[in-house]
């Protein structure tokens, strides 16, 4: 079960134009963003929705909501009063199903996501998206399906940039040998994540 805590640091509008498919391979949105704290089972989170989806869900590890949410809006601090309901409704959905997922009762998350990254990136958390509950893949794999069998390594930069932890699956991504690799939120807790899906792991 998670507890949401107080909301987070609010985000500041982006100055950009709206743009909603890349240009120059990036994603510029020009979207409020709603953001707060929860305490999962595997540490504290910050969540952050726009009225398109989720855009944020990171661990936090001292660094705080603001900056958390300041990856998301280059440029710009945070602070605005002015969010729409459409973002409340999908942290309020975010948390719900963090809570099933970590309670056991979900495998498949529903909310809608705003994604927003360059295009080979956005091409590797769609495959992150693939990855089915309970089940791994390794960077050469995920290469190999878009195409480009020599990209493992920069499968696994675009794995790194991943912003949206356990709802696009990175944790999902192990070794060719089935062993641990490296994990944003700590190797400890991709452990924890792959355990309580089911998955038998390589401790190194």
């Amino acid at each position: 079960m998670i507890r949401p805590g107080a909301p987070a640091k609010r985000a500041a509008r982006p100055r950009s134009k709206g743009i909603d498919r890349p240009v120059g391979g990036e994603v510029h949105l020009d979207q409020r963003l709603v953001s707060r704290f929860v305490e999962t089972p595997v540490g504290p989170m910050v969540l952050a929705a726009s009225s398109r989806g989720l855009a944020l869900s990171e661990f936090d590890d001292g660094r705080g909501a603001a900056e958390l949410v300041a990856t998301l809006l280059t440029g710009n601090r945070a602070g605005t009063d002015d969010f729409e309901p459409a973002a409340r409704e999908h942290l309020a959905q975010a948390c719900s199903e963090l809570s099933d997922y970590f309670a056991g009762r979900l495998t498949r998350f529903a909310v809608p996501l705003d994604l927003r990254a360059g295009e080979f990136e956005l091409a590797v958390w769609q495959e992150l998206l693939r990855i089915p509950y309970g089940r791994t893949t390794s960077y050469g794999a995920i290469a190999a399906r878009l195409g480009r069998p020599g990209a493992a390594r920069a499968v696994g930069r675009a794995n790194g940039r991943n912003r949206v932890a356990i709802i696009v699956p990175c944790h999902r991504v192990v070794g060719t040998d089935r062993g641990l690799t490296g994990y944003g939120g700590g190797i400890e807790r991709k452990r924890r994540l792959l355990e309580l899906e089911g998955v038998l792991v390589k401790i190194s």
